[in-house]
Formats: C-alpha cells, structure tokens, sequence
C-alpha cells in the first residue's frame, strides 16, 4: 500500500519506519530540510532503540523514503497519515494550528480517493474539523479515520509491531476496509483491531493516558503517606498490584510522569472538560500531585542537607523523563536543577542518551560528566532520577569511594534499603519510611 506519513518526529517515524517493515511503499514528509536531509543518511533526531536499524534497513530496501515534497507526497498515496505535533496552548488547550495546514494541503493536492488518519494526539472533534479544512478543497473523496497512537518511549516498535490492541475510528466502510487491511500484519496473533466511532477513538487515546497519570499520580501519594506512618510502599504495591482488578502495572513511585504525552494530555482533557461543562476533578487532583510530587527529590536532599546545601555538589543520574529515551520534555529533572541551583548548589548530570538535550536545555549552568561514576566523584550527595539499567547493580565500593559522602536519594527506589545501608550510606527512597 502507498502511504504517506506526514510528520517525522517520534509518532511519524515509528509509524512509517514500522509500515515499511511491513512492506508497504511508505513516503515519510516534513517541512523542516536539516531534519529529513539527517533521516535521508540514516540520522535520527531522536532517541528510540531499534528505531535506526529499522530506518535503515527499510530506507535501504526502497521501502521508505524521505522528503520535504509534502505536495507530491499526498498526490501518490492512498493513505495519509497526519503525524504533526500539537503542542499545548498557553490555556492547556491542544494547539491544532500544525494538523489544519496540513488537512488544507490535502484537499489541493490529492489525486485519488484515500484515507485520512489521524495520528497525533488530538481533541475529541479535530477528525471533523481536519475534514471542514479538507473540503473545499478536494477534488477527489476522501475518507475521515481516528488512529491514535499507544506507543511507550523506550519500547515503541514493540508497542507498534506487537500491539495490545488498535483502535480505530471510522466513519466509512471504505475506511474500515482499508485500516484493516492495512493492520492485519500487526494483529495476526489475536490482538484485536477495535473499531468505534471517531469521536469514541479520539476520546479513547486521552482516556487511556489519563488513566495511566492518575494510577501514577495515586501511588505516589500513597507513596508519600508511607513514609509518614512507616509503610513500605513497595510492599503495598505487592499487595494492590496481585489484585486482578487492579493489576501490577503503573504503580511504582518516583519523582513524578514526564515526557510528551501525560502532561500534555491530561492539560488537553482538562480542557475539554471545562468547555464541554463537565469538569474532571479527580484528574485536575492529578495534576497537581504530580506537580507537587516533582519538588520530593529536592526536598529529601534539603533535609540530609540543610545548610549545607548551599556550596555543595549534588551528582544527578539520569535527566531523561525515562529510560531508554533522550527525551527531557517534562521531566522530573528539570524542576529538580532549578531548585538545587537556586538553593546555591553544583549540579553534576549524566544520562546516557539525553546529555546532548541536556545541553540544548540547560546550557553550561549545570556540569556533565562522561560516566555515572565521573558524576559522583567528590558529591557530597547522589541523586537517582532516571531508572537506566546501567544504575540498577552499581559497584558500591566504588561509589563510596569517589563520593565525598556516602548519601544517595534514590528517586526511583532502585536499591534494597537494608542492603545499602549495610554498605555505610545514607540512603532515601520514595515511601519506605526513613529509607
């Protein structure tokens, strides 16, 4: 099948580079030149494992190409993929400014009757209005579908190759026919392709998202709780998470949800809440969790600290929002640095893909360091914020020997307190007690 994908950022890439593999004719477009002259010689603008074999691979067997020919790029497909960002407004709203053009270029230059998709992350209501953009312009049909994405940075071409589900919203069987044609590679072991109405499917994308940030949301408030009555949450998430109807997933504690999707998402939702006059409390209540639980990490180091803070060196493993991505957007990191510089501290990172987006976004107030252990060296406390295997079974000798004092805050409850404690450190998690 011929199709485009108009966006090459994370959502866009994954998409074209995991239809390829499919052996569709996949024609990946973007305006931005530097951007699509990198993918044209197998260079990424973004961190994703796996992501650059299967450009490559793909690319190299003519399965997938790249351009900033948007024009031609609609007149030969059969089905466009709309995969542009929509950043969040100044009132949280999503920002469709990028979706719209792109539906009017649509209208003028496609030759054939085709499918229009939906992929970035929109409000209940965009599919309609990217069809009203469309429209008056179009001299051939065309057919609306919502196909939101559901991909976790760090695992998306599992999530895309061998999905839970795909939903897609349809208001044709022209399109229904041609989605799941498309899919059926992807779901030939069971999984389902559930099709729903367009509304249902752009509502379902910020359901599940919101659903996600209030279990993390939660679990870090119970979190929080433990700490103050001498629970350890990790039992506790033992416990809740063997219940069937709640299950193990998304309850470990940490210094609050990150990156491109949740925040954005859930801002997005509250806002269509507001409008539509049916505001969600309980989400608006996870927003401000997360919000407040960003500042933990810099109040545990205040507390072993005090005074002290000021002048000190603090060591910061990890500045990705997660592991197994480069992306800052949001993190837990950032507010942490803010806070750490104003208090008159150094700050000392490594993360082992997002130094350089480090570098963009923080500059030269914070220093880098090529190892984990570089950064510690002469700390006078280190901070764990980014879950990365290579922090999980450090050498702990050696880290008490390069750390100026042995004191680690551990943001993502990465070490058995009892056991580090053995060693001789100070140690801090999140919600096991005093530990």
């Amino acid at each position: 099948m011929r199709i485009t994908v108009i966006g090459s950022g994370y959502v866009g890439l994954v998409v074209g580079a995991c239809l390829a593999e499919t052996g569709n004719e996949v024609v990946c477009a973007d305006v931005d030149a530097g951007k699509i002259a990198g993918l044209q010689k197998n260079v990424l603008p973004i961190y994703e494992p796996g992501l650059e074999e299967y450009v490559a691979r793909n690319q190299g067997a003519g399965r997938l190409q790249f351009t900033t020919d948007v024009p031609a790029s609609i007149a030969r497909a059969e089905v466009i993929f709309i995969a542009v960002g929509t950043p969040p407004d100044e009132d949280g709203s999503a920002d469709l400014k990028y979706v719209l053009a792109v539906a009017e270029q649509i209208g003028r230059h496609a030759t054939q009757e085709l499918v229009v998709v939906t992929k970035s992350t929109v409000p209940v209501g965009t599919a309609e209005k990217v069809a009203e953009a469309i429209r008056p312009h179009a001299k051939v049909p065309f057919h609306m579908c919502s196909n939101p994405e559901f991909l976790k940075e760090g695992a998306a071409l599992d999530d895309f190759m061998k999905p839970d589900r795909v939903v897609v919203g349809v208001a044709s069987d022209f399109a229904r026919r041609r989605m799941e044609d498309l899919y059926a590679p992807f779901v030939r072991t069971g999984k389902p392709i559930i099709f729903m109405d367009i509304p249902s499917a752009e509502m379902t994308k910020y359901a599940a998202n919101a659903m996600l940030a209030t279990r993390i949301s939660f679990m870090n408030e119970v979190a929080n709780l433990c700490e103050q009555v001498g629970a350890n949450v990790d039992l506790v998430r033992k416990g809740i998470g063997s219940d069937s109807r709640i299950g193990p997933a998304f309850l470990f504690p940490g210094p609050g949800y990150g990156g491109s999707c949740f925040p954005k998402d859930v801002k997005a939702l509250l806002k269509t809440s507001q409008e539509r006059g049916a505001p969600m409390q309980v989400l608006r209540a996870v927003e401000d969790a997360n919000e407040r639980q960003k500042t933990r990490l810099f109040e545990k180091v205040h507390a072993l600290l005090g005074a002290e803070l000021k002048g000190a060196t603090i060591a910061l493993w990890g500045l990705a929002f997660k592991a197994n991505t480069d992306d800052m957007r949001e993190s837990p990191a950032l507010p942490l640095i803010d806070a750490l510089l104003a208090a008159g501290a150094h700050v000392v990172a490594h993360d082992p893909a997002a130094m350089h987006e480090a570098e963009r976004r923080i500059g030269a107030r914070i220093a880098y360091a090529k190892s984990s252990y570089e950064a510690a060296t002469g700390a006078d406390v280190l901070v764990i914020v980014t879950d990365w295997n290579e922090y999980r079974f450090p050498d702990f000798a050696r880290l008490k020997a390069v750390l100026k004092q042995p004191r680690i805050v551990d943001g993502r409850n990465l070490y058995d307190p009892a056991k580090v404690t053995a060693l001789g450190f100070t140690y801090r998690s999140i919600g096991r007690g005093n530990a």
